[in-house]
């Protein structure tokens, strides 16, 4: 316990040194609270939208696959129902409705 407050002594002075004054460390510690809650505003949008972007219609967003196809328009050109289906889904089906058109 002695050690950390030994330690937060050190940093006490260094800053007191390293900004002159007593003054301007409140100012410092406002302007580090400020670009603290910025920070954690801007991130919570990037993951904000991130959540919109994986969630929003995952069939499309995965249709465009390595292979380049679009599962989900070749789904829907042969009446498949693609609301809610993932594309190993939407592939089964293209599959056996291509296989009882034999």
């Amino acid at each position: 316990m002695l050690d950390s407050a030994i330690e937060w002594l050190i940093v006490i002075v260094a800053i007191l040194v390293l900004f002159g004054s007593a003054k301007k460390v409140p100012e410092l510690a406002k302007n580090i609270g400020r670009a603290t809650g910025e920070f954690k505003r801007g991130q919570m949008e990037v993951e904000e939208e991130i959540r919109k972007a994986m969630y929003s219609k995952p069939a499309q967003a995965q249709a465009a696959s390595s292979t380049g196809i679009d599962y989900v328009a070749v789904a829907k050109t042969m009446g498949i129902e693609t609301d809610g289906k993932s594309v190993d889904d939407l592939k089964a089906e293209i599959q056996e409705k291509l296989q009882h058109a034999q």
